[in-house]
């Protein structure tokens, strides 16, 4: 039998094993594929801002593995993974199991980055996974639910992640949120197009959010937070810091005895391919690509999708003993929500800003995920809830319509009793 690891259950990983089912030479019982996360449930990361306004539920955005993989023929092995050796193709396992593997694809990604800021890891919350939406918006009830006039915010980062979640929270709190967005760079946004920036800055400007550029953070504490510029310290006190600054590494892919650059990524081959080893492939931000002319490719989901399919492709060929292809990295546009029904989406020239956008780029999020299954129980979702609101909506306006005209109705009777 040949065996097939895929480590990592995000885009990357997932979308790998998914690939793989689409070739019939693969369904054979020959053929075995595993797929291993520390996590019961797949997440659609571009759309887990939309949990911070209550716009989508977890269920949309995160279905269990067991779930996507039903019927699939792949098994699913929740696990937490401590390292791979990677000359004896073994995969090793919180507990003491071993995974054999003939060829593995690593897909992990990696972790929040918080070393370097006294403070950081304590007391400002991460935004990558589930249980961090779910312990803000726990914070943010809680705070919601004091008599604080104002409510501080400080965001930390200037990417994408930090503009949409900045965003969000704004619009979520309201004219009781003071948020703060800090970016120690010249401009936020910068490896985006002019046209997504020139958005981003409008809605930011629009929900009164003030932005922090070439400023750094010296240190974090409870309800407070210095900030260092041109080596003058401003403390200011807040009520709650978010960071979105900076991944790293995860510990065990540190220490794989393999190639890998300055900032601990794996060097593969335009293949996908380890260079010491062409029988393990890694995708997405924990890769670096050997491409000539130090070609960078950006550490996106939508990198990732489209790598999954190349590595599908690729572990076909190994095993068939084909010629490989390449990796090329299409960009398709970028899209990034900017508060309640409201993004920027620029593809191929094109811009477009607010509900349009927010639309389209639902849309688009709504074909990439997982399986068909899925995409068609969130559509009816979004149809269903759609004709509520619109219902409700008309049912508000008939009743105000009819308040107005039994108010006119009584106005009329009593200037005739005058």
């Amino acid at each position: 039998m040949t065996k097939i690891c895929i480590l990592g259950g995000g885009f990357g990983g997932l979308y790998t094993a998914l690939y793989l089912r689409r070739f019939p030479w693969l369904k054979s019982p020959d053929c075995q594929i595993t797929l291993v996360d520390q996590k019961e449930r797949f997440l659609f990361t571009p759309l887990l801002y939309e949990l911070v306004t209550d716009e989508l539920k977890p269920w949309e955005i995160a279905p269990s593995f067991e779930k996507l993989l039903a019927n699939k023929d792949i098994q699913f092995c929740q696990a937490t993974i401590e390292g791979v050796d990677l000359k004896a193709r073994q995969v090793k396992l919180l507990g003491g199991d071993r995974l054999a593997y003939d060829y593995l694809v690593l897909a992990v990604g990696g972790k929040t980055r918080t070393d370097g800021v006294p403070g950081a890891a304590e007391y400002a919350l991460p935004f990558r996974t589930l249980a961090d939406a779910r312990y803000l918006d726990e914070r943010l009830r809680s705070l919601e639910a004091t008599d604080l006039p104002q409510i501080r915010v400080a965001t930390i980062g200037g990417g994408a992640s930090g503009v949409e979640l900045a965003c969000k929270v704004a619009d979520r709190l309201g004219k009781r949120g003071h948020i703060l967005l800090v970016e120690r760079g010249d401009q936020i946004l910068k490896p985006f197009p002019s046209g997504i920036r020139r958005g981003a800055y409008r809605a930011l400007q629009a929900r009164q959010i003030q932005v922090e550029l070439r400023t750094g953070v010296d240190a974090i504490a409870p309800n407070q937070i210095t900030l260092v510029r041109d080596n003058r310290f401003t403390p200011l006190a807040v009520d709650l810091v978010l960071w979105t600054a900076g991944t790293k590494s995860i510990d065990w892919v540190s220490q794989l005895d393999c190639q890998q650059n300055d900032l601990g990524q794996l060097l593969t081959l335009p293949t996908l391919q380890l260079v010491d080893y062409p029988e393990v492939l890694a995708l997405g931000d924990m890769a670096e690509i050997q491409y000539p002319k130090a070609q960078r490719i950006p550490a996106t989901a939508q990198v990732a999708y489209q790598q999954a399919d190349c590595a599908a492709h690729n572990l076909k060929a190994l095993m068939k003993r084909r010629p490989l292809r390449h990796f090329r990295y299409l960009h398709l546009g970028d899209m990034l929500t900017l508060g309640v029904n409201a993004a920027v989406v620029s593809s191929f020239g094109i811009n477009l800003e607010g509900s349009l956008a927010s639309i389209t780029r639902q849309m688009v999020y709504l074909q990439r995920l997982p399986t068909l299954r899925h995409r068609l129980q969130v559509l009816w979702h979004w149809i269903v809830s759609g004709c509520k609101n619109l219902l409700q909506l008309l049912s508000n306006r008939f009743s105000s319509q009819g308040k107005r005209s039994a108010n006119y109705s009584q106005g009329v009777k009593k200037l005739s009793q005058k």
